[in-house]
């Protein structure tokens, strides 16, 4: 897994400082998928484009080599399918981890892996729907997905 520096990681504040790491937390029982989201788009023409609930399209045009889509899976998944306009996309991801009051923070042996975010850089692919599904490891199974019309 690749290891995102604190400056960036410093622009995904969710519900409180979200740091990552990539140190091994305790095992505990596996959350089941509870949320998927979008949370940002980056390329070099828009810089980072904030993606709010139940937005269907990016607001800015992305268009161009190297851009980014970060998505925030709350819970554990089997294995992620991920695809823009149905070609696979490759990413890295990077452990999300909670104390126990619920603000967000580094993985470390004071915290428990609540989720992972993942960094998919689309390669050169450059406008379409981007897609993310995953289901559960565990009970109910569920499959849990979100899409985004990327400009």
């Amino acid at each position: 897994m690749k290891y995102m520096n604190r400056r960036v990681v410093a622009a995904f504040a969710i519900g409180g400082a979200l740091f990552l790491g990539a140190q091994t937390a305790s095992a505990a029982t596996a959350p089941p998928l509870s949320q998927v989201k979008v949370l940002k788009v980056e390329s070099p023409s828009c810089g980072f484009e904030d993606i709010a609930d139940k937005q269907e399209q990016t607001r800015c045009d992305h268009k161009g080599p190297n851009i980014k889509v970060y998505v925030l899976e709350v819970g554990y998944g089997r294995e992620a399918h991920v695809a823009l306009d149905g070609f696979e996309v490759d990413g890295t991801r990077t452990k999300v981890c909670a104390f126990d009051n619920g603000n967000l923070t580094d993985c470390s042996e004071r915290t428990k892996v609540v989720g992972y975010l993942y960094i998919f850089d689309l390669k050169g692919k450059q406008d379409g729907i981007f897609t993310f599904s995953n289901t559960s490891i565990n009970a109910p199974g569920n499959t849990m997905s979100t899409q985004l019309y990327i400009k």
